[in-house]
């Protein structure tokens, strides 16, 4: 089996074409069409990945893909029919890691599985660090830590603050940084790529507003700067 997935979605119909592509693919499903029934099963089975629908009754998908993070960092796709700009930052916000819009092809879908699946299954990590006495950070054992306080990154978030420390001083361009994080699939989403960019900001810089670590060579790409 390539990996164990949860399948949460209200829509039946969804959730057959979805078992039945990835099961196809290798991949062990678990399903139901109840949101409280999907955190249950992902708290007794531990999936690595959940492919969460947005839009259910009892409780809507974006506060169960803050719960699942809470408990754990399995990877979070989140299905959407609301393509709008505001639902997909609700998702990533929430901690999800990818979202796709109904209705879906289910070869596109299994792709974006199989790239969450190996990403967070990958096993590039050195003993490199960084610590200046304030922002401390542990490639090795992907621990964050800003004055003492340890700082909680959601998988993406700490793949690419990865990507930037590791090549620290150098200016990555945005398709390098989407290629390495997201995969080849995402070489154009750099408003995705900003939009993390700003997650790590807030949970790594100072209030000033005016970026310590993470800069911007404008229209390029972003460099970790060592202080």
């Amino acid at each position: 089996m390539k990996g164990k997935v949860l399948i949460v979605d209200d829509d039946l119909a969804t959730i057959r074409v979805l078992k039945t592509s990835l099961q196809i693919e290798g991949y062990e499903v678990l399903e139901t069409n109840s949101a409280i029934e999907g955190l249950r099963l992902a708290y007794q089975h531990h999936p690595e990945l959940v492919i969460l629908d947005i839009m259910m009754p009892e409780m809507d998908g974006i506060e169960v893909c803050k719960r699942l993070r809470q408990m754990s960092d399995m990877s979070i796709l989140m299905l959407t029919a609301k393509p709008d700009e505001q639902a997909v930052l609700d998702a990533f916000n929430a901690g999800a890691d990818d979202y796709v819009i109904k209705p879906f092809r289910p070869k596109e879908l299994i792709a974006r599985v199989a790239a969450l699946m190996k990403r967070s299954s990958a096993t590039k990590r050195d003993d490199s660090s960084y610590n200046d006495g304030v922002l401390k950070i542990d490639l090795e054992r992907q621990a964050v830590y800003r004055e003492g306080e340890e700082v909680h990154l959601t998988p993406t978030e700490f793949r690419l603050l990865d990507c930037l420390v590791r090549n620290q001083g150098q200016v990555i361009t945005h398709d390098e940084l989407l290629k390495q994080v997201w995969g080849t699939a995402y070489k154009s989403a750099t408003v995705l790529l900003s939009v993390y960019i700003s997650y790590l900001r807030e949970k790594l810089e100072d209030k000033s507003g005016d970026p310590m670590y993470i800069r911007n060579k404008w229209g390029v790409g972003y460099w970790f700067e060592p202080r």
